[in-house]
C-alpha cells in the first residue's frame, strides 16, 4: 500500500481538509494512476455533507478523474505507463449480470461508485478523486485521446459528459430531430454542446434572461426563457426529445406539452424532493413519455470520450487549487461557476 494526500471530510458538518489515506498496491488487473485533475460534481457536495443517506466517513469525494498511468498489473494489456486515462463514477460491478455483460455497469445492482462504495480496501469504503493517486481495475479505466493541454477540461466529461451523452444517444438525437435542453449549468452546458455536435436542432431553456448569449455561445440554435409564457407557447408540440438537467423541483407539465406525439422528456437532474406530479392527460393524449437516465456504462463512456475528442468538445471550467474546495462548494450552491470547477491536484501537496 501507499500513503497519499487527499481532501475529504470526517463528518457531514465539517469542511473538507487534507487527509492522509492509503491506496492498495496494483493487483494483476489493476491500473495505478497519478491524478492530475478532478472535477467537482454537485453529487460530491450532497454526499460529503450527508444530504444523501448513507455517507461513510472519512469521505473523499471525486468521480471526474484524469491523469497518467504510473504502474500496471501483470495481466493488464490495454494500458501502459505514461498513458493519459480517466476514471468516472464506477470502479467495480458484479461483472456477470445481464447489465454488466451488455456494457451497462451503471445499472448493475452491484455497481461500486468511485467513492462511498463498499470495498475491501481501507477504510472499507471507496475513496474518490480528490487525491493524488488512485488504483482501479483496468475494466473501469478509460482512454483519453484529447490533447494533454485540454486535460483539465476533459475531467468533467467523466460525469457531466456521460450523464448527458447517454440519453441523447439512447433516444437517437441527431439530424432532423428537434431537441430541448433545460438548464444551463454543469450538465446543461454539456447537453447543448453534445446535441449540437450530433446534428440536432437545439433549443436551450433557462429561467434567466441573462443566459441567452451564453447558451447561444455554447451552440444552441435558439434560447427560450421559460418564465415567458409566449416564448414557451411558440414551441408547443414540436420537440422530439427534451433533456431536463435541472436538479430542483419544478412543473414537468411545462415541458411535456412541448413534446410531439411519442416525444420523450428525459430527466437527469436529481432534486432533493420530488417534482410535482404531472397531469396524466399530457402524457396519454400524445403518447408522450417521462424517462430517466443515470450516467452511462463503461463502453458508452469510452464512446463519449472518443466522440468529444473527435469534435473538440470539453467542458467550460474554472481551475482551482485544492485549498479552494470549500469555497468552490459555496459558490456552486449559489450558481456562481461557468460551468464546472476542476481541482488542480498538483496543488494538493504544496
Amino acid at each position: 500500500m501507499s500513503t497519499i494526500t487527499a481532501y475529504g471530510a470526517l463528518a457531514g458538518d465539517q469542511p473538507l481538509k487534507p487527509l492522509q489515506i492509503t491506496r492498495r498496491a496494483p493487483g494483476p488487473h489493476d491500473v495505478q494512476i497519478a491524478i492530475a485533475y478532478c472535477g467537482i460534481c454537485h453529487s460530491d457536495l450532497h454526499q460529503v455533507r450527508s444530504e444523501w443517506a448513507g455517507t461513510r466517513y472519512p469521505c473523499v469525494p471525486g468521480h471526474e478523474i484524469v491523469g497518467r498511468v504510473t504502474a500496471v498489473g501483470a495481466h493488464v494489456s490495454g494500458f501502459k505507463e505514461g498513458d493519459l486515462v480517466g476514471v468516472g463514477c464506477i470502479v467495480d460491478s458484479c461483472q456477470h449480470c445481464e447489465e454488466c455483460e451488455e456494457g451497462y455497469e451503471n445499472y448493475c445492482d452491484g455497481m461500486v461508485p468511485t467513492y462511498n462504495g463498499p470495498t475491501e480496501d481501507e477504510p472499507g469504503h471507496t475513496l474518490g478523486g480528490y487525491a493524488q493517486q488512485i488504483v482501479v481495475h483496468e475494466r473501469y479505466v478509460l482512454r483519453i485521446r484529447h490533447p494533454e493541454s485540454q486535460l483539465a477540461a476533459v475531467a468533467p466529461l467523466l460525469c457531466a459528459g456521460i450523464t448527458t451523452y447517454s440519453p441523447l444517444r439512447h433516444w437517437r438525437v441527431g439530424p432532423g430531430r428537434k431537441v430541448g435542453v433545460v438548464g444551463i449549468g454543469g450538465l446543461g452546458h454539456m447537453g447543448i454542446k453534445l446535441a449540437r455536435a450530433m446534428g440536432a436542432d437545439v433549443v436551450a431553456f433557462t429561467t434567466s434572461e441573462s443566459k441567452r448569449d451564453a447558451a447561444t455561445a455554447l451552440g444552441a440554435h435558439e434560447v427560450v426563457v421559460s418564465r415567458h409564457p409566449h416564448e414557451m407557447a411558440t414551441h408547443r408540440g414540436s420537440f422530439d426529445f427534451i433533456l431536463n438537467t435541472v436538479a430542483a423541483p419544478h412543473q414537468l407539465d411545462d415541458y411535456l406539452v412541448l413534446l410531439k406525439r411519442d416525444g420523450v422528456l428525459g430527466l437527469v437532474g436529481a432534486p432533493s424532493s420530488p417534482h410535482p406530479s404531472p397531469n396524466v392527460f399530457n402524457l396519454i393524449m400524445k403518447r408522450r413519455s417521462i424517462a430517466g437516465s443515470l450516467i452511462g456504462g463503461i463502453p458508452e463512456t469510452q464512446e463519449m470520450l472518443d466522440f468529444c475528442a473527435e469534435h473538440g468538445i470539453v467542458a467550460d471550467i474554472e481551475l482551482i487549487r485544492a485549498e479552494q474546495i470549500n469555497e468552490a462548494y459555496e459558490r456552486m450552491l449559489q450558481g456562481k461557476v461557468k460551468y464546472r470547477f476542476v481541482i488542480d491536484i498538483a496543488t494538493m501537496g504544496s
